[in-house]
């Protein structure tokens, strides 16, 4: 699923809740901060080392919006070239990260190592396959096609109207004036809902008709309070298998 947060400019990051967050989506880590006219961007496999270099770069330039993001991999190699955030079509100026799983259309074919977020910043999103997302019908057709997932833009091209944009932002938190994209930002004891079984206490997506013990959003599993590649309610859990390369990358 991962943990996607969304700071504000002069907002200061809680360092503890990026650590919960990194805890639960163990795959990567990366951020990115807007500041006078570029983007800053880390990436790395190791948690503490991408949050220290993300506090000590958020201090020295806190005046405008920035995001973290620690991986939770569904699709696409446990790799440093996989973590969030990704520039759009290759541009420096133009980086995003998102939240959940994305349409097929940008699922990774046989051999394709990428995720599917990758997939869709390199291949699909540069395209504005919905128009600009600045005028009513793009934001709604993008919108619409991210689902229950979130997405988080920054950008300093000036073609842009804003330098942020957050897409379900409803489906997420804010706490503290941050946004967060799920609970996993809390320590495991306050994680999860306790009576409302109908609320996913991973992707907060609500089910209704739930007819197992999963949620048929993101797979987080109502019993064992996992999600499903660490359930312990399975037989033989899966995970995608970490590879070499490198450990970390900073612009």
């Amino acid at each position: 699923m991962c943990l996607l947060t969304y700071y504000p400019a002069r907002v200061v990051p809680d360092l503890g809740a990026l650590r919960f967050g990194a805890e639960a989506n163990p795959d990567g880590h990366g951020f990115a901060i807007v500041t006078r006219g570029r983007i800053i961007t880390g990436h790395g496999m190791n948690a503490d080392t991408v949050i220290d270099a993300f506090s000590r770069t958020r201090a020295e330039h806190p005046d405008g919006p920035a995001l973290f993001h620690s991986r939770y991999a569904t699709r696409g190699a446990v790799e440093l070239s996989n973590c969030h955030p990704f520039r759009l079509g290759g541009d420096r100026r133009t980086v995003l990260a998102h939240n959940s799983t994305l349409p097929k259309r940008v699922h990774p074919r046989a051999f394709d190592r990428r995720s599917d977020t990758r997939i869709a910043a390199e291949d699909y999103l540069p395209r504005q396959p919905f128009g600009p997302i600045d005028t009513a019908a793009g934001a709604r057709g993008l919108a619409g096609w991210l689902g229950p997932s979130k997405l988080v833009i920054l950008t300093v091209d000036p073609a842009y109207a804003h330098t942020a944009y957050l897409f379900g932002e409803h489906a997420g938190l804010w706490v503290g004036g941050i946004w967060y994209s799920n609970r996993s930002y809390l320590p495991p004891e306050l994680r999860w809902p306790t009576r409302r079984r109908t609320v996913c206490g991973y992707c907060l997506d609500r089910d209704l008709e739930r007819t197992s013990r999963y949620c048929r959003t993101c797979g987080w599993c109502f019993d064992c309070h996992s999600t499903l590649s660490h359930c312990t309610c399975l037989p033989t859990p899966t995970r995608p298998s970490p590879t070499a390369g490198p450990a970390s990358n900073w612009t």
